[in-house]
């Protein structure tokens, strides 16, 4: 896989981790990428900046093994929590349900073409069930909410295709990156936005425009 992590790495490098500690602190950035695909003869096959080329399986909410590609199709809106912060992650996630209420309502009819992934940082606490139970709380229990979790090595691999940093510094606490991601149709990334309370019009405009391709 590592025609697919370095380009991405190199691409949002200059991205800065924002620790869970801090949640006052804004650094709203924007990036967004183009990508050239090489058409393939193969209509099943990805190109090397894809993560549906990632063949580890995840855990979701409901206790189903799934794979990244099974997504192929969907616009993807991703960001990586742990549930039991109380500082940092809330307000990343409240951020990504006002650009999911963003995009149902000023694009109704093709809304349910994205799918708005939660990627736990500690999945020893957040296991399927704490996930559910969790999603049940918040009102993000349908099917364009999904929560998953893995082992720590497969959690620091999709960390690196996302330049998210995180590191524990307590029992229950971690400090990391909040950044929001877009991926493509094709699992490509072709946007992100670091920082909290964000502008949300620049991740729904991508959104949108993927959608609409």
């Amino acid at each position: 896989m590592k025609a697919l992590h370095i380009p991405l790495v190199l691409l949002i490098s200059s991205l800065l981790p924002l620790g869970c500690n801090s949640p006052s602190t804004t650094n709203n950035s924007t990036v967004t990428t183009t990508t050239t695909v090489t058409t393939q003869e193969n209509n099943n096959a990805f190109s090397d900046l894809s993560i549906y080329n990632l063949p580890e399986v995840w855990t979701t909410q409901n206790g189903d093994d799934i794979a990244l590609k099974e997504l192929k199709g969907n616009v993807l809106v991703v960001v990586m929590i742990y549930t039991s912060c109380k500082t940092a992650c809330p307000i990343l996630i409240r951020d990504m349900r006002e650009i999911r209420k963003q995009v149902d309502t000023q694009i109704p009819k093709t809304a349910k073409g994205v799918k708005y992934l939660l990627v736990s940082i500690d999945p020893e606490t957040d296991t399927p069930e704490h996930l559910k139970a969790f999603a049940k709380e918040n009102n993000m229990d349908d099917d364009q909410w999904l929560f998953l979790r893995s082992n720590e090595e497969q959690t620091r691999e999709f960390a690196a295709v996302l330049a998210v940093n995180y590191k524990q510094i307590s029992p229950v606490d971690f400090s990391h990156s909040n950044i929001i991601s877009v991926f493509n149709k094709k699992g490509e990334l072709v946007s992100q936005q670091e920082g909290l309370g964000i502008d949300y019009e620049k991740t729904v405009s991508e959104v949108k425009k993927q959608l609409a391709m």
